[in-house]
């Protein structure tokens, strides 16, 4: 069991907030109640069906409240000050808490028109409509106002991991939840409305598109799909990283200028099932590959990390957890915009070549080592 103190408490307005204490931790057990007189929380949001693609569309115009990029003085991830009545009232380690402008939730798999699993979200119907049950979070992965996951130490990159672990089991466990997914948005060109370093997990009501989309493939390939992809790439010049329980690369037919893989030598379907020798050698090994992705340029690299797992109630066995970091920049002072044939008919156009982009990275990561050591 990890030793890491797991500590929940409710916000202001009946939120949900678990702080996660570093093993080395000299906060005090106490924490600070949330002071503040909140309005109460939106309603939920309703989901529509699109007919022509199968894909389920969450309307949920409480985002548009969302903070944006606010002075860090008014950071609302910041700890509480007298001046700052933000979102969490005690300093911390690491902190999770409900988002206040949910995409999906509060409500839960009992809730009024929920979906009743994962047939009626198949079902085809003009005009069909669910409520957007599920719950979405915000993991603070420091107390800073400025930086990104790269800058943490490993033992703060430690403690995120187990947030990310424990999370998934409790959201995993939620009625009506059908896959948990924990990202990170970072820079503003990927649309980030917040400097504060953080993360975010979902837990949708359904299997994501781009889930479904694997599992079509799962269900075609004769054979362990992750298992022979990762042999192929291990055997090529696309390796970036390798530990004892991890293999980064960059993939073949990589879509995104900047686009890292990372898989598990043995099948995991998600956090959970990693053993705590994993977590702790899967904490430095994704700071050093972070940190390689910002060592590419003179200027830190906005990206997207997303860890892929597998869905609550189907393809266990099959499907594996794996880290996706994508990019759109294509050098020091441009980006890759998907425009025609990406938007709109998801064709995709490869700008780079992937053997050369991780002979990039490869340099790249030899100098975030030299320059930021573990």
């Amino acid at each position: 069991m990890s030793d890491i103190e797991v500590r929940s408490t409710r916000l202001a307005d009946g939120r949900e907030l678990i702080y996660f204490d570093d093993r080395d931790s000299v906060l005090p057990s106490e924490r600070r109640a949330d002071p503040r007189h909140l309005d109460p929380r939106p309603p939920t949001a309703t989901m529509r069906l699109d007919l022509l693609t199968g894909d389920w569309v969450s309307i949920a115009s409480a985002r548009q409240n969302r903070a944006f990029l606010p002075p860090a003085e008014f950071d609302p991830l910041a700890p509480q000050s007298d001046t700052n009545p933000s979102e969490v009232p005690s300093q911390y380690d690491v902190a999770v808490f409900e988002n206040r402008s949910p995409s999906f939730g509060p409500a839960l798999g009992d809730a009024e028109n929920a979906p009743e699993g994962l047939a009626d979200l198949a079902a085809l119907g003009v005009g069909r409509t669910r409520t957007s049950v599920g719950r979405t979070e915000v993991v603070c992965f420091d107390p800073r106002t400025a930086g990104s996951f790269a800058d943490l130490t490993p033992n703060r990159a430690r403690t995120v991991v187990e947030a990310w672990v424990q999370r998934t089991a409790a959201l995993s466990a939620l009625d009506g939840v059908q896959q948990v997914f924990p990202f990170e948005n970072r820079g503003e060109a990927i649309g980030v409305t917040l400097h504060h370093p953080h993360g975010q997990i979902y837990a949708y009501p359904y299997v994501t598109p781009r889930t479904q989309a694997l599992l079509r493939q799962v269900d075609a390939y004769e054979g362990d799909l992750f298992a022979d992809l990762l042999a192929f790439e291990r055997t090529s010049g696309r390796v970036v990283l390798e530990s004892d329980s991890f293999t980064a690369f960059v993939p073949f037919a990589a879509r995104w200028p900047i686009e890292l893989h990372l898989l598990p030598h043995r099948h995991v379907a998600d956090f959970t099932e990693l053993t705590e020798a994993e977590k702790d050698e899967l904490a430095p090994l994704y700071l050093r590959l972070l940190r390689a992705v910002d060592a590419l340029y003179d200027t830190p690299t906005p990206y997207i990390a997303a860890w892929h797992q597998a869905p609550v109630a189907t393809h266990r066995d099959r499907v594996r957890l794996n880290l996706q970091i994508t990019s759109p920049r294509r050098g020091p002072d441009r980006l890759k915009y998907l425009a025609g044939s990406e938007a709109a008919m998801g064709a995709w156009i490869g700008d780079l070549v992937p053997e050369q982009t991780a002979e990039h990275l490869r340099v790249a990561l030899a100098t975030a080592d030299r320059e930021r050591p573990l």
